[in-house]
């Protein structure tokens, strides 16, 4: 280029900047509030304050200032007339006032965020208002009732998050020509979606039905919104199938219709190019992902969770370089994880494959995804061992690798403590009938704050290694072959509140150190947080958080002696399973002071004497088990304890109540009918141990991984 023209285009961009700029001070100058706000306004303005409580929280302004132009959350145009009303999350609550439809130059109304109820005044539908905000609310009516004013220029309106009912308000929306953007969501709309959504509109690019209750076909006429960039109906009972003709809709960034009921295959999806997000999880798809979905370059998010496609993974797969999620679990692919070469996807931060029916090794092009967070791959029949390269998923937080059939569980646990930044890792139900290495021969797992080893059949003992685990928070060890003692290192783990070892062969009494966990012991009865990167559902947000609640299982093992009466220290627990074991003497008494308990399960043991009285004082009580054991006296009526079914004091011949067959007045016993031991089993090890936290088999699996979330 000359170096004249080069000059004269830089001088060029300088004064357009110059102008821009002093346009800008003009325009804020001609929308500042510098001239007095006209009495119509004003009392416009004071009719919607009388329609609220005392208590909301708009701002001092409102009651101060004489010019309502300068009240906080109001913008005034330079004729003094309110065109902009912002009041998001401030703690509003009362009813909307039809006044501010007097506001003839409004423009754009925000209220979400609040805590109004009643209805949608009809008088905001007005022709002027462009944009209407009032969502994350509590208002309810049926939407469908409200007429718009003819030609009204309504471009955007977002109601979602509120108690709406009705059908879908094709009235209401008949005459808004220049609508762009409606988010219905989170509400109870029913009825089925109007195949007239897209006529005259030729604007109108975002529509969002997602968590209400409308039925039906998707109607082929949305393939007339030629225009249509997100389309979200997530969460509702449609049937059918997705037309083909929805597929021609190119401008589609985000395509969302999970959890519903919908069938067929994804034959046209490559149609698709602008993809960027598909979700359609938890429906009933079947067929094969096709090649073509490679041709969705821009694709970024690909949940089809829980149907029941199947086939192998497309190679094709790998051209979608700017992937970042791929949600495929509970389907039927199978075949070799190494069709797909996932070195090309650099950005991939969350991938779960759980339970299909995936053959061979881990590929090793999955090590190269560096930024990977969140890994899942059990319940599948991965075979082999371990390799080295793991330690290149520098990022990974949460790795479940369980329900395989992997191997050589002393280099597994040597490889996978290189992994810094890992937080959360299952691994159990492989390396079957292996010994748990005793001693440490490998790093620390620095940032481990989640382990499970469980249903492995393992041999040995509870491994010295684990009192390295400093941020450890969760031990999951049930269904392995353990034997030895509880070993006194065990209150060194300062943070453990979930610890499950049921159903190994562990002997020896329980010792004074487990009555000393800190976090067992706190009174503050919440639930700690869990943060762990996981996910479930196809509507759940990613990052979301989740308590978990304390936990102590030692059931099905070999203790003995007798229940210290230092367990009563240990007030912040919620379950405490001790059945099935050879413990004698008294139910301690200083059990009622876990005020907290909502699970005690001290069956099959050889207790004895009386049901305490203290336990009475347990009100958050949900499951009680003494049943199979030598305990005598009357059964007590205050608290939880009329809750209960008999078959909780089963097998307890001198118990006595007017519930059992022995009554406490009778001069002889009834016998009592005692189930036996295998069908028990059955009955409180299944609906007790399998369903807490970190439960046995598939189960506790997908529990744990019940969303995307992050764990601190």
């Amino acid at each position: 280029m000359h170096p004249l023209w080069s000059s004269c285009n830089r001088r060029s961009k300088i004064t357009h900047i110059h102008l821009l700029g002093i346009a800008l001070l003009l325009l804020l100058f001609l929308a500042s509030p510098t001239t007095s706000c006209k009495e119509e306004e004003k009392a416009s303005l004071l009719g919607f304050l009388d329609g609220l409580s005392q208590n909301s929280g708009l701002p001092t302004s409102w009651q101060n200032d004489t010019n309502c132009c300068l009240w906080d959350g109001i913008i005034c145009n330079m004729d003094g007339a309110v065109m902009d009303i912002s009041l998001a999350s401030i703690g509003l609550e009362g009813h909307i006032s039809p006044s501010l439809g007097n506001l003839t130059s409004l423009l754009r109304l925000n209220l979400s965020g609040n805590s109004l109820s009643g209805g949608l005044p009809q008088e905001l539908l007005s022709r002027n208002i462009i944009v209407l905000d009032v969502s994350f609310n509590k208002l309810n009516g049926e939407f469908h009732e409200l007429q718009s004013t003819p030609d009204s220029e309504m471009k955007v309106i977002n109601i979602s998050s509120n108690l709406f009912t009705g059908h879908f308000p094709s009235t209401t929306l008949g005459s808004m020509k220049n609508l762009a953007a409606l988010n219905m969501s989170n509400n109870s709309f029913t009825g089925e979606i109007p195949s007239t959504l897209c006529v005259d509109k030729p604007f109108f690019a975002v529509l969002d039905l997602g968590y209400n209750q409308f039925h039906g076909r998707i109607p082929t006429e949305l393939g007339n919104c030629s225009h249509l960039r997100v389309l979200k109906a997530g969460q509702n009972q449609l049937i059918g199938t997705l037309p083909a003709e929805l597929f021609n809709v190119t401008s589609l960034e985000h395509l969302s219709f999970p959890n519903n009921h919908l069938q067929g295959t994804l034959d046209h999806v490559g149609k698709l190019s602008n993809l960027v997000i598909l979700d359609l999880g938890w429906n009933g798809l079947n067929g094969k992902i096709p090649d073509s979905i490679g041709q969705l370059k821009r694709l970024q998010e690909l949940h089809l969770d829980n149907n029941n496609i199947s086939g192998v993974l497309p190679s094709a797969l790998s051209n979608c370089s700017n992937l970042t999620t791929i949600i495929l679990n509970d389907n039927n692919f199978l075949g070799e994880l190494k069709r797909v070469n996932f070195s090309t996807l650099s950005n991939l931060k969350f991938l779960d494959l759980r339970s299909n029916k995936f053959t061979g090794s881990i590929p090793k092009s999955l090590y190269s995804c560096s930024n990977l967070v969140a890994l899942r791959l059990s319940v599948n029949n991965l075979q082999g061992q371990f390799s080295s390269s793991i330690s290149n998923l520098r990022s990974i937080r949460f790795l479940s690798l369980s329900y395989n059939n992997f191997t050589n569980i002393t280099d597994a646990l040597q490889i996978l403590s290189k992994l810094r930044t890992l937080t959360l890792l299952l691994i159990g139900g492989n390396f079957k009938n292996e010994t748990m290495p005793e001693y440490d021969t490998f790093h620390s797992f620095e940032n481990l704050q989640g382990l499970a080893l469980n249903e492995c059949s393992l041999y040995g003992h509870l491994p010295n290694w684990l009192a390295k685990l400093k941020k450890l928070r969760g031990l999951v060890l049930d269904n392995n072959k353990l034997s030895g003692p509880i070993p006194t290192w065990i209150n060194s783990l300062n943070l453990l509140f979930y610890l499950d070892i049921s159903n190994n062969n562990l002997t020896g009494e329980i010792p004074t150190e487990l009555m000393e966990m800190p976090t067992l012991k706190s009174a503050h009865s919440d639930p700690i947080i869990f943060k762990f990167p996981i996910y479930m559902t196809g509507g759940f947000q990613y990052r979301a958080t989740s308590g978990f609640h304390k936990m102590l299982n030692l059931g099905n093992n070999k203790f003995s002696g007798v229940i210290p009466p230092q367990i009563g220290q240990l007030q912040a627990l919620l379950t405490l399973n001790l059945s099935f074991n050879n413990f004698h003497g008294d139910i301690p008494p200083s059990i009622g002071n876990l005020r907290n308990l909502q699970v005690l399960d001290l069956s099959y043991n050889d207790l004895t004497g009386p049901i305490p009285s203290s336990l009475e004082r347990l009100h958050f009580l949900s499951r009680f088990n003494i049943s199979n054991n030598d305990l005598e006296g009357p059964v007590p009526t205050g608290g939880q304890f009329s809750t209960f079914p008999d078959s909780s004091f089963f097998g307890n011949p001198k118990l006595c109540s007017p519930t059992l067959m022995h009554h406490c007045n009778s001069a002889k016993a009834t016998p009592v009918s005692i189930i036996s031991t295998g069908e028990y089993i059955d009955k409180v090890i299944i609906a007790v141990t399998f369903g807490m936290f970190f439960g046995v088999g598939a189960l506790y699996d997908q529990m744990i991984l019940s969303r995307y979330i992050y764990f601190g």
